[in-house]
């Protein structure tokens, strides 16, 4: 009995250190791109937490066969993408796939953008702009609208506060003063899947779209 509550108790740290913990990339203009781990509205990893994440985080920007070559600083990684433009976030690989507590293999995945002046998703999960640099975002996974979603937006002043898409799975954003505006929202996907040659029965998505308003 008292190992089964220690493990029972081990999954459910790790669910929430899962669901705490984000990945997602910030660019000012068309300097590098930087990649950050942690909270987005709360403290970031910084050495190895986030040098591990080199070798399995891809950083794109309108090619996305074209990777950019990170660059490993203390509190972020950093990405060489070249031009301007959106920049997009790939990583699968930030824990290894995990037993949830109804006995399935659960993987995690973060997709990220920065930037809102594309008006097309190359993400599964993504939230889009409806007119470039506009302040109307459709949340997509895999090319279709996900409607009655929550999405959390963190202002420059670190003010969150929920919204929930529409029928159309569009959310409005109110920009109530210049800086970074960082949009996250979560989804799950069930059945038989795989990530990065894993096989799993549950994916937990989770995306970031972030922006300066100027």
């Amino acid at each position: 009995m008292i190992k089964k509550t220690l493990v029972t108790m081990l999954l459910s740290s790790f669910a929430v250190a899962a669901s705490a913990h984000q990945v997602w990339v910030e660019r000012d203009a068309s300097g590098p791109a930087k990649v950050y781990v942690g909270d987005v509205d709360g403290e970031r990893d910084h050495g190895d937490d986030v040098a591990k994440l080199a070798a399995t985080t891809q950083v794109f920007g309108k090619d996305s066969k074209q990777l950019a070559k990170l660059t490993t600083k203390n509190e972020y990684l950093e990405a060489a993408v070249s031009g301007s433009g959106d920049v997009r976030l790939i990583a699968d690989q930030v824990w290894k796939p995990w037993k949830n507590k109804d006995g399935q293999m659960q993987a995690a995945v973060f997709n990220s953008r920065a930037g809102r002046t594309e008006t097309a998703a190359a993400l599964d999960f993504e939230l889009v702009p409806v007119k470039a640099n506009g302040n109307v975002f459709t949340l997509t996974f895999k090319g279709e609208p996900v409607a009655n979603k929550k999405v959390s937006v963190i202002n420059p002043e670190q003010w969150v506060k929920g919204f929930t898409t529409d029928k159309e799975g569009r959310v409005q954003v109110p920009l109530q003063g210049k800086g970074r505006y960082i949009l996250m929202s979560n989804h799950e996907q069930k059945g038989d899947l795989e990530v990065a040659g894993d096989k799993v029965q549950k994916i937990s998505y989770t995306t970031t779209l972030s922006f300066v308003n100027k």
